[in-house]
């Protein structure tokens, strides 16, 4: 039963901001995502981790990098990683979303939900699902890798893989630069560690 470490990326000026950076390039980590990435690499520096995936967008591979060098890993991108597809939410400000009426249906019934211009949580659900169950197939049972990718994802995951309904992902919680742990395998699959956060030992930028 190989485990997967679902790794969520460091900190960038879009989380400080509350700002909805979604798939937009450019965005990169700041000074105190880059500690934590460094953080989660010093941490997991001993542990038998024999990939990194990660998704394609900066602020991703820049939380995988400090973890890829100190196992000696390259960084292999996995478009299936990548963000939830936002649409004409993407850089919007959190503050001014929550008084929309489409704010509640995220919320209470995310089920319901397409993004105007992007996708649903259900299709980013089987989309995560599906790439985690492919890497799964590629490595042998006692594995251990590492996907570092983003919220959502992580929360529609685990969300999937504990037979919850999706209207109830949003009450998981996934802090930046934080591990969470599945165990997966083809008969069922265990959650090991959820939201393993390192940012309350770093000192504040």
């Amino acid at each position: 039963m190989p485990i997967v470490l679902l790794i969520r990326h460091g900190e960038n000026d879009y989380i400080k901001k509350g700002r909805l950076a979604g798939r937009l390039p450019g965005v990169h980590l700041n000074q105190n995502g880059r500690q934590q990435a460094q953080a989660l690499a010093e941490r997991l520096a001993g542990a038998p981790i024999k990939a990194i995936y990660s998704s394609p967008l900066e602020r991703t591979i820049e939380t995988a990098q400090p973890l890829a060098q100190t196992l000696g890993l390259e960084i292999i991108p996995r478009p299936g990683l990548i963000e939830v597809d936002f649409g004409e939410w993407q850089n919007q400000k959190l503050k001014g979303l929550g008084r929309t009426k489409q704010w509640k249906v995220v919320q209470w019934t995310p089920s319901r939900m397409r993004f105007p211009g992007g996708e649903t949580f259900a299709e980013a659900q089987f989309r995560i699902c599906r790439e985690l169950d492919d890497l799964a197939s590629m490595h042998e049972a006692e594995d251990i890798f590492a996907c570092v990718t983003h919220s959502d994802p992580i929360r529609l995951a685990v969300a999937f893989y504990l037979g919850m309904p999706l209207d109830f992902f949003q009450r998981l919680s996934v802090s930046p630069a934080s591990i969470t742990a599945l165990m997966m395998n083809e008969t069922g699959n265990r959650l090991l560690t959820l939201n393993y956060d390192l940012s309350f030992t770093l000192p504040k930028s």
